[in-house]
């Protein structure tokens, strides 16, 4: 059997995606105006690539299940008869929400909970849609803004003295500093989500207001946490017009701006959101999010506090790791996946002797001619395939050309 597969991503139109990039990078028309938020290159039950083999499209995840030796003797020991990781294009046009993901022991647990007392997958107050972790490595393809874990103790003191609406977050803060318990991070951020919606409209509210002005006149910088706090304002108000707790992590988390290039991890218990921006993310193949608002998805704070790392956070910028001319891998702590970002110039060829693992890869710019064994075919911009563990394949670029490629460590 032939081992290397041209795929076909699974697009989803969740609201906060944009309309032009992804449309564009697919060559399809957006004639309906339609988000279109992320692209899904893997074997994920709710959006499995689609492969073509012998002329007809089947699911990788079809194609899994009755293949399974594709994976290789390695990845099947290690993590079953499943491709591992979850390998997405993303374009955020309006801010996800907070969140942060379980350890793999703890979805475990978690999600054969659930399955005992019954409550089904789909249902809104769901935790737990598998027994996975979810660590996940992003990198920039445009300025990409995110927040990323808690600012240092000192840090947010500084914040809440700057502004004014927070006075009395100020001093409950301060209070929590002097006293001697085990986690002043922990205790501050409990009461910021266990607070009485009342109280929470009640801060909130003068905020919106000063910083609505300043925001439709263009005088607030994106560096600013005050610039995504009036985004924020203006784009998730809740039911009843009340207003959302996710906007105190907006100033108590770090803000991070990342360049073309530039990339991050998210280990478990990391907090963050992103706000806006493209990537490629890779990920463990997961879908276990636990919220903690700018969102009118479940919010189940006893979990959400129970998963968090409540640690100050200094946010590691990835550059990666050139292993060979115009070969960059973003290595982190993850067994499950490894993002490779491949750069050729012209009629430049990338040569794999042996895939030590199953490898997805997408063209993000230019073209390439894939060749593998008997095997060719030309892959524009948007283009994608599969490779099977132990496959051989060459990538000639026509141009210059920018390849992403998930793989197994």
């Amino acid at each position: 059997m032939k081992k290397v597969f041209p795929i076909k991503g699974a697009v989803q139109n969740y609201a906060w995606g944009g309309k032009e990039f992804i449309p564009k990078l697919m060559g399809v028309q957006n004639s309906d105006d339609q988000p279109f938020a992320e692209i899904w290159l893997g074997a994920h039950q709710r959006g499995p690539a689609m492969l073509r083999m012998d002329g007809k499209d089947i699911s990788l995840k079809d194609f899994l299940e009755k293949n399974p030796n594709v994976l290789g003797e390695k990845v099947i020991k290690q993590f079953g008869k499943t491709l591992p990781y979850l390998f997405k294009v993303l374009d955020v046009n309006q801010m996800l929400s907070i969140q942060t993901h379980p350890t793999k022991e703890a979805a475990v647990k978690g999600y054969y909970s659930e399955e005992k007392t019954g409550i089904p997958i789909t249902a809104f107050d769901r935790n737990y849609k598998d027994d996975n972790h979810k660590p996940e490595v992003m990198v920039a393809l445009t300025e990409f803004w995110l927040l990323h874990g808690f600012k240092s103790l000192e840090a947010i003191e500084e914040v809440l003295k700057s502004v004014p609406e927070f006075k009395m977050l100020l001093e409950y803060y301060q209070r929590i500093l002097q006293k001697e318990v085990d986690n002043k991070l922990f205790h501050f951020y409990k009461n910021l989500m266990e607070m009485s919606q009342k109280m929470v409209d009640e801060i909130l509210q003068p905020l919106a207001e000063r910083l609505s002005l300043d925001f439709v006149v263009g005088k607030i910088s994106k560096s600013s946490p005050d610039y995504w706090a009036a985004l924020a304002f203006r784009d998730n108000m809740l039911e009843g017009g009340h207003f959302d707790r996710g906007i105190f992590s907006i100033y108590i988390f770090n803000l991070v701006c990342l360049q073309r290039g530039e990339g991050i991890f998210q280990d478990a218990g990391i907090p963050h959101a992103y706000l806006e921006g493209v990537n490629m993310e890779l990920m463990a193949n997961s879908d276990n999010v636990f919220r903690g608002g700018l969102t009118v998805k479940h919010v189940d704070v006893k979990e959400l506090l129970e998963h968090m790392v409540f640690e100050q956070v200094t946010p590691n910028i990835l550059t990666g790791t050139e292993i060979e001319r115009g070969v960059k891998v973003y290595k982190t702590s993850a067994p499950d996946f490894e993002l490779t970002r491949i750069l050729l110039k012209d009629f430049q060829a990338y040569n794999c002797t042996e895939a030590k693992s199953p490898e997805t890869l997408i063209v993000m710019q230019g073209e390439v001619i894939v060749q593998s064994g008997k095997e060719e075919f030309r892959l524009e911009r948007g283009g994608a395939f599969f490779a099977s563990s132990g496959s051989e394949y060459t990538l000639v670029s026509d141009g210059t050309s920018e390849v992403f490629k998930a793989a197994v460590p």
